[in-house]
């Protein structure tokens, strides 16, 4: 299994949005020497919980604090920017950390219509031209733009020995289906909504197209993920969690709060069914749990690589989370190769 990061750089209640950052670079540390394979960085903006609204800063400086894990986003928000900037972003990250960059793109809008309207300021740009706009983020990475292109003579710059993995997050069998006729990696998104994950990566494999740079189809999936000593503990830390996805969904404080907060505040009947609800999106237990968990996933999605996201209030715990599970799979490998000698 590889294990590997998905980091939004949540801001714990009390804490700053430079705290959050700081704690990313930490954590990217940390991760890499436990083995993780990558860890990506996302794009959230007007939500006053979430410190990582630049993803391109982030990956550079994420890669610059570390060695081989590989760095990228999970991701960049295509429909409001330029193709061109966008593959110039990720060719000069790539120039300086090579062969280590990932470039995932997604199709949601960044937020609310004013929020989006900013972003753009103010033209409108149609969520249906996001097919169109991975395949120009793809001939600008490759220098193969059409003769027939309204591009056609404008290459971004600066050249690269080599290009950034593309990756496409998708929570449907839309999403699917444009990383499938681009040819790019494909992102499930179970700790959004797993309910369509069968059927889009059953698409994504079906319709995929080989390009230049993927020759078969590569899957992963992020999920939330909360470990701990015992089931015990993973619960009460998750508790945090649990009511900070109720607040994002309420479009209520996006700061994660403490674990003594929640408890002051009992849950309703109806937050209770909705926090039911929102734990199929979540792996919570001790270590031997959350590895089962996985493997079933992995079975049931074809991918062997999660990218696991953990937003709970104690950043110390938080990183014993990722230590434990690392360990635990290297505890597995390791008694599977003794099993095969």
């Amino acid at each position: 299994m590889i294990l590997s990061v998905l980091d939004q750089s949540p801001i714990s209640k009390g804490d700053s949005a430079e705290t959050a950052l700081m704690n990313s670079l930490s954590l990217a540390k940390y991760t890499e020497k436990l083995g993780y394979y990558r860890y990506w960085v996302a794009e959230h903006h007007n939500t006053n919980g979430l410190a990582g609204s630049s993803p391109e800063i982030l990956v550079g400086r994420i890669a610059s604090v570390t060695t081989s894990i590989r760095v990228g986003s999970g991701g960049v928000l295509l429909p409001q920017y330029s193709p061109l900037k966008v593959a110039e972003n990720f060719k000069v990250l790539q120039a300086l950390f090579p062969n280590r960059i990932d470039l995932g793109v997604g199709r949601s809008p960044g937020g609310g219509k004013k929020t989006r309207a900013a972003l753009t300021d103010g033209y409108e740009k149609p969520l249906s031209s996001f097919s169109r706009q991975v395949k120009e983020v793809q001939q600008f990475l490759l220098g193969d733009i059409p003769k027939d292109h309204p591009y056609y003579g404008v290459a971004a710059k600066p050249k690269t020995e080599y290009n950034p993995e593309m990756w496409i997050l998708g929570l449907t069998e839309r999403g699917a289906k444009h990383a499938a006729v681009n040819g790019t990696g494909f992102t499930f998104g179970h700790f959004i909504n797993p309910d369509n994950a069968i059927e889009s990566i059953t698409t994504y494999k079906d319709k995929f197209k080989p390009s230049i740079s993927l020759a078969a189809p590569k899957v992963n999936a992020c999920v939330f993920v909360i470990c701990a000593s015992t089931d015990e503990e993973a619960e009460e830390l998750a508790l945090s969690q649990d009511k900070w996805l109720l607040q994002v969904e309420k479009g209520l404080d996006t700061t994660v709060p403490s674990i003594t907060e929640v408890k002051s505040s009992p849950f309703t009947e109806k937050e209770r069914e909705k926090i039911k609800n929102n734990r199929k999106r979540c792996i919570i237990g001790s270590p031997e749990k959350v590895y089962a968990q996985l493997e079933k996933l992995s079975e049931a999605y074809g991918t062997d690589e999660f990218l696991l996201i953990t937003n709970i209030f104690d950043f110390e715990a938080k990183k014993e989370s990722y230590r434990l599970i690392a360990e635990y799979a290297n505890k597995v490998k390791s008694t599977k190769r003794a099993g095969n000698i």
